[in-house]
């Protein structure tokens, strides 16, 4: 690798704590349903979520599809009727979607990461697999979005990571070769392993292990 002349954060679980988020979200969305959120409850909310979301970035089903389909495998684990229309589903999802979106926080260390990154000269990007209109919400949300450069998503660029062209578009984008850019990111898969047969350079971002992004930046 060159002289670094970029910087490519993941957002969900990197800069941004989206299972935080979410859990919270959920425990309170199922006690408004008269549930009660076990551990158990909120580990098969994310189990399906990462059953149903590549739907979406494979073009199988619409955004709000997969939210859909999201709610006809969890409601029956509540004991809770699944709705029979598009419209009742997404009524009922929107009771989560209101406390997801109050719920949203950076991790205390993606300010100072980005503070640090810009403060190096380096020009700062974010590659996500996400829904434009919500990835740059969260970021407006969480006081980041005036520190990053470039916000591309799977929805904008047409592909998802870990495509090859998502890497070489966001690198684009931020006008540098992928050889002087360096992608990090929670997802060994996606965020390193892939970003790295791009042709970046890329570090995984491990919190179990301790990890933050200004150890790695």
């Amino acid at each position: 690798m060159t002289a670094v002349k970029a910087v490519v954060f993941d957002l969900d679980n990197t800069l941004f704590d989206h299972s935080g988020s979410a859990e919270r979200a959920l425990r309170g969305w199922v006690a408004g349903l008269g549930g009660l959120a076990t551990d158990e409850m909120v580990a098969e909310w994310f189990a399906i979520e990462e059953r149903v979301y590549p739907a979406w970035l494979a073009g199988e089903l619409t955004h709000q599809g997969q939210r859909r389909e999201r709610m006809r495998q969890f409601l029956p684990l509540l004991g809770h009727a699944v709705p029979g229309t598009d419209a009742g589903l997404d009524e009922v999802f929107d009771g989560y979607l209101r406390l997801y979106r109050g719920s949203w926080v950076a991790y205390p260390d993606a300010r100072p990461a980005l503070e640090v990154a810009r403060g190096n000269g380096w020009r700062v990007g974010v590659l996500t697999n996400g829904s434009t209109g919500q990835q740059n919400a969260k970021l407006e949300a969480i006081g980041l979005a005036h520190l990053v450069e470039v916000v591309c998503t799977s929805e904008s660029l047409g592909v998802s990571k870990p495509d090859p062209l998502a890497y070489q578009r966001v690198c684009e984008a931020l006008d540098v070769e992928p050889e002087d850019a360096l992608m990090i990111g929670d997802n060994l898969e996606l965020d390193v392993l892939a970003a790295r047969k791009a042709g970046l350079a890329a570090r995984h971002l491990d919190r179990t292990a301790g990890d933050t992004l200004l150890k790695l930046i």
